[in-house]
């Protein structure tokens, strides 16, 4: 049976027994065995590695023994023979994992990362000598998904050195993995002066690797806006593998070139009464500090930074008006560079004032009057018009509003409402009170009212008048007055006696101008219910009438009377009688 050694390889060569490292061993030599065997084989950490070795030996001669060794990191290249023989294998890290296949290949379960090492076959033929060949044992692990970490502090554009963007790192591999680095999807390559790539390799305890690699590079204001990424490429049996970390980007740091300064909402649509805001925005990041001015006489600036927040860059304008017009200026102070810009915006409020209402005449107006009323406004914008009654009906367009042939009923307020369409709500109103004089006017009472006798009653009398009058009765009572629509209406509650039912009430109205007053006439109840009396009674003869003249048929069918002539004078004589 074949006897295993595994230890620093050694072969048969023309000088006798070496090492491959001493130049000795011959693959192939006239008349001597051959030996072949792949010249890499690689596996996967855990699994089963098997190497092939193939020989050839001349004539028939058949082979004695077949040794295996392994070239140790301690005997590379250094001469000696140090082999571990069979029987004593038991004792090496290979304990438990070897096994040789009838076709004479060498497995190797559960590879570790220190089995990647060189593999000798060595084949003694009796009388030919010995043979020998080797494999490279290659164990590949995939590492885990690479880690990057930005920069959480930042960099800036105007930094001295190069500033470090991020750090990549790829965990447990074998053999240890290459890192590049990419912005924007591009690959980055080193350069002086503007990409520096550190890497680290660490041999863990476990015999995997871990790979550190850092990026610095400088930047502009463009890579505000860049995306980085790292990428591991490692080996697997056959083939190489690419994993790709997450994007990241960086905080990048960088004086402002340009400032703006914004009225909002908007700066043609302020008017009195608005909040608004003015808004300074700066290109820079981090942004700078922030100051706001307004220009008053003589070129003087009014500091307004309390009323602002100075690291927001917005300033606050509650309830404006016309005196809050004017220039207003924003200053960006850079923190870092100490450089300053500044920016102004004219704020215009528009307004409308003095809204005036004239009448024409202004005289006291009387029934059938004719007046007209004028509106007036100022405003640097152009105005609109509008009038409207009490109920807020529109009535005319324009400044002036002609009111003909008044009447009480006229009398009311009217307002003028001014506004600026180029401007949406700006607007003001006036009112104007039409007040049409005259003597009182009685317009409804309750007559001819039906009472009875004792019976508790409401007498009403309504009126209209300018100015405003009274209402008296002419009897005793409770009254109670009220206006309805510009009428004046008053109700008695009275209890109807014998002189009110005979006599009847007066509504008197009376104001400066005059009296008007109007007779209440009460009528008894009694009245109507005579009449009715009557048609009850005459109804009650018709249907006494209808029922005789049912019988006298009756008795005529029965023959009770006779219809001859005598008959129609007995019957001429009875009606008679």
């Amino acid at each position: 049976s074949p006897a295993w050694f595994l230890a620093a390889p050694r072969c048969w060569g023309a000088a006798g027994w070496g090492t491959p490292s001493d130049g000795l061993c011959l693959t192939v030599a006239a008349g001597k065995v051959e030996v072949s065997m792949p010249p890499v084989v690689e596996v996967e950490l855990g699994e089963t590695a098997r190497i092939e070795c193939n020989f050839s030996i001349p004539g028939n001669v058949s082979y004695s023994i077949i040794n295996w060794f392994y070239v140790s990191a301690q005997l590379a290249g250094k001469g000696g023979e140090q082999l571990v023989r069979a029987g004593a294998i038991d004792n090496t890290s290979y304990k438990g994992r070897l096994s040789v296949g009838r076709d004479n290949s060498l497995s190797i379960s559960r590879v570790t990362v220190q089995d990647a090492r060189p593999i000798v076959c060595q084949v003694e033929a009796d009388d030919h000598g010995a043979g020998e060949n080797r494999t490279e044992l290659h164990v590949y692990k995939a590492p885990e998904a690479p880690e990057i970490t930005a920069n959480k502090g930042g960099v800036s554009v105007k930094s001295r050195d190069l500033p470090q963007i991020a750090t990549c790192v790829s965990r447990n591999s074998f053999p240890p993995p290459n890192i590049t680095w990419y912005k924007n999807r591009e690959q980055l390559h080193m350069e002086e002066n503007k990409v520096k790539i550190s890497e680290t390799v660490t041999r863990e305890s476990s015999w995997l690797y871990t790979v550190s690699s850092s990026l610095f590079a400088s930047v502009t204001r463009e890579d505000r806006n860049s995306l980085f990424h790292c990428a591991v490429h490692y080996w697997l049996p056959g083939q190489q593998r690419v994993m790709e970390s997450q994007n990241v980007s960086v905080n990048v740091f960088y004086p402002a070139e340009h400032v703006t300064l914004l009225v909002l909402p908007s700066p043609t649509l302020v008017k009195e009464g608005d909040n608004v805001q003015l808004v300074c925005k700066a290109d820079g990041n981090p942004a700078p500090m922030f100051s706001f001015y307004k220009r008053e006489l003589e070129d003087n600036w009014q500091d307004l930074s309390s009323l602002a927040d100075a690291n927001s860059g917005v300033l606050n304008l509650h309830d404006v008006n016309k005196s809050s017009s004017g220039l207003y200026k924003c200053q960006a102070l850079d923190l870092d560079d100490m450089e300053q810009l500044e920016k102004d915006v004219e704020l215009v409020v528009n307004y409308i004032e003095g809204v005036s209402v004239k009448m024409e005449p202004s005289s006291p107006l009387w029934e059938g009057d004719s007046v007209r009323l004028s509106c007036s406004a100022n405003s640097p914008l152009a105005l609109d018009f509008h009038w409207r009654d009490a109920k807020g009906k529109i009535v005319a367009e324009g400044k002036q509003l002609l009111l003909s042939n008044l009447t009480f009923e006229t009398s009311s307020n009217f307002s003028c409402k001014v506004t600026a369409h180029k401007v949406p709500g700006l607007e003001k109103s006036k009112q104007v009170a039409v007040a049409v004089q005259g003597k009182p006017r009685i317009v409804s009472i309750s007559s001819p009212l039906y009472v009875r006798q004792d019976e508790v009653v409401n007498l009403t009398c309504k009126a209209i008048a300018f100015p405003r009058p009274s209402v008296q009765w002419n009897i005793n009572g409770t009254t109670h007055e009220y206006m309805e629509n510009q009428h004046i209406a008053s109700n008695l509650t009275v209890r109807v006696d014998h002189n009110l039912l005979q006599a009847g009430a007066m509504c008197r109205v009376t104001n400066a101008l005059g009296t008007s007053e109007k007779h209440i006439q009460l009528l008894d109840h009694k009245v109507p219910e005579s009449k009715g009396v009557i048609i009850v009674a005459i109804i009650v003869c018709i249907l006494v009438v209808a029922v005789l003249g049912s019988v006298i048929y009756f008795l005529h069918k029965k023959g009770k009377i006779p219809c001859g002539r005598a008959g129609k004078q007995d019957i001429a004589r009875n009606t008679s009688i």
